[in-house]
């Protein structure tokens, strides 16, 4: 390695050492996000039909859509795959939110794999879900388009 290279290298550690001690480092770190973007994307993902994740998932999604610093700026969708189905069965008690998070703007779908697989009838669903092709499909083509892919955990009852 060259003497003016070495310098510069044995510089910039010291310039970082300094930042990281006098705080500046660390004030950059914990500082919050800014929406630099005019849009973002965001997929959310539910395979379990448990009342919690249901609820927890919509949470979620509705915590994200009232973010101050993304308000215009985000597009959303939910995508039901497995056991997750049972998020959009007539009469599970969330019909309301969900007409609501549509009203929002949030895209409804879900996946055809699962109810052909699990033998769901398509009336069963309340009729403005949509249905796409494959759950994985539709999140690999939200992820390529850039979106953010959510998978929002079953809630912990120990917690």
């Amino acid at each position: 390695m060259k003497m003016p290279i070495r310098r510069a290298l044995v510089g910039a550690a010291l310039i970082t050492v300094a930042l990281s001690s006098s705080g500046m480092a660390r004030a950059e770190a914990t500082a919050p996000a800014i929406a630099t973007q005019s849009h973002y994307g965001a997929i959310f993902q539910i395979d379990s039909g448990s009342p919690g994740a249901i609820k927890k998932t919509i949470n979620n999604i509705e915590n994200l859509l009232h973010d101050p610093r993304l308000k215009g700026k985000v597009q959303v969708e939910l995508i039901a795959n497995a056991q997750g189905f049972a998020a959009y069965v007539k009469n599970n008690g969330f019909e309301q939110k969900l007409q609501t998070l549509r009203q929002q703007g949030v895209l409804l779908a879900q996946c055809a794999n699962t109810l052909r697989e699990l033998h769901v009838d398509r009336k069963d669903l309340y009729p403005f879900i949509t249905v796409v092709p494959s759950g994985m499909g539709e999140i690999t083509i939200r992820e390529a388009q850039g979106w953010a892919y959510i998978h929002p955990s079953a809630p912990n009852p120990g917690l």
